[in-house]
């Protein structure tokens, strides 16, 4: 799973950042015309995710993974057949709902393979696949440099190329035991009664909603930060790539060392006070970067990314522990799939919320950190409550003590 993981973002980083070029140059859209689509294909992708965790309740795991890929893959590859707006529009929303769904899966593949070590795996998981990200931009960077309607071709068919080999080194993974496919001793206690599914669980999709927010540092990052270098400080425009370059190094090197704080619920929700102090100080330092000069502005700006990519990895490891921690083991992946909407919907309605902050001028930055502290106050109560003794809820257990397993 690590190779795909590589090899899959290896990919996508190849495309991802000639994709709108691609649209602009080699089909001939308009800029409005590929703001429509990035837009509605990120819409229609926000489904993917519950659907993709409600076939892995259902199905093998490895086998609704490699159907996402071939997806994937399919859908791309079609790109290059068609210059129409409409079927341009069509390929690319199914190209993200694979997308979307395939997040889920490979996270519930990671909690059902790895057991008590999950969060470590995921965070060993999410290093390898920022180095695959780091790859495939620079190979990506290289080819755009050519600048030909071949180059943006192959950049678009390197990624469809990732997605069938990571298709096929799924094949040789095991699958793992699923909770919600188990036969358990018929003279077992009932279970204690919970919400007919996700959608009716209202303390985790209050969860999911607050997520949502503190996914807000991949929209600072990655939207935030460019603009503000070009717009609000007397920075070099080039340091925006290498702040993402700092970003992703970051990952690498300090992803898995600071799982070992995440690998319990109660050390995951104790991780959410460090999370807002490094967002704030990332918030602040974005207001300090107009105070006028070079230098001081570029201080302040590796300072912001710096605490902003620290907020990340806090959150990821947080989200990812208690996303698994707070669901019912035999409803993993229906319940995974509402979380994942918290990310989708971050990703379209993120980019609108910095762009406001942006345009409001560098006093809206700590208000916006103060959002951020109010929801994880929030989150913190609500998952306290949820992890409390007489609401928690235990898998039915088998004759003997021992909990369900697969049989």
């Amino acid at each position: 799973m690590l190779w795909i993981a590589l090899i899959n973002k290896a990919g996508t980083g190849l495309w991802m950042g000639a994709a709108a070029l691609y649209f602009t140059l080699v089909t001939g859209l308009s800029v409005a015309e590929v703001g429509v689509l990035m837009g509605v294909s990120g819409a229609v992708g926000m489904a993917g995710a519950p659907l993709a965790g409600h076939l892995a309740d259902r199905f093998p795991v490895t086998r609704v993974i490699i159907g996402s890929q071939l997806q994937q893959a399919i859908a791309l590859l079609a790109l290059l057949t068609t210059d129409n707006f409409s079927l341009l529009l069509l390929y690319s929303s199914v190209n993200s709902l694979a997308d979307r769904g395939a997040n889920v899966l490979t996270k519930l593949y990671a909690a059902r393979i790895a057991g008590p070590d999950r969060t470590k795996y995921q965070a060993v998981t999410r290093s390898v696949s920022n180095a695959g990200w780091a790859i495939g931009g620079l190979s990506g960077a290289l080819a755009l440099a050519v600048g030909t309607t071949h180059a943006y071709q192959a950049l678009l068919i390197g990624n469809v190329v990732s997605f069938l080999a990571a298709s096929v080194l799924t094949l040789r993974c095991a699958e793992p035991p699923s909770p919600s496919r188990v036969v358990t001793d018929s003279t077992a206690p009932a279970p204690p009664a919970l919400p007919a599914g996700p959608w009716r669980d209202r303390p985790y999709l209050l969860f999911t909603a607050t997520e949502a927010a503190l996914f807000l540092d991949d929209a600072v990052l990655q939207v935030g930060m460019p603009l503000w270098i070009v717009h609000a400080t007397d920075a070099p425009h080039g340091l925006a790539p290498l702040l993402m370059v700092l970003n992703c190094v970051l990952v690498v090197c300090c992803q898995v060392p600071l799982s070992r704080f995440g690998g319990t619920p109660d050390g995951a929700r104790a991780l959410l006070v460090p999370l807002a102090a490094c967002f704030v100080v990332g918030c602040a330092a974005m207001t300090a970067s107009v105070a006028g000069g070079t230098w001081p502005a570029v201080t302040a700006l590796v300072v912001a990314a710096v605490a902003f990519t620290f907020a990340e990895i806090l959150h990821a490891i947080a989200s990812w522990e208690l996303s698994i921690a707070l669901a019912p083991e035999d409803a993993q992946g229906a319940y995974l799939g509402v979380h994942g909407l918290s990310s989708s919907a971050q990703r379209s309605g993120g980019p609108l919320l910095v762009t406001a902050v942006i345009a409001a001028g560098p006093f809206a930055w700590p208000l916006l950190g103060a959002g951020v502290i109010v929801t994880v106050a929030a989150q913190s109560r609500l998952v306290r409550k949820r992890l409390s003794p007489a609401t928690a809820y235990r898998p039915p257990r088998l004759r003997g003590g021992r909990y369900a397993g697969r049989r």
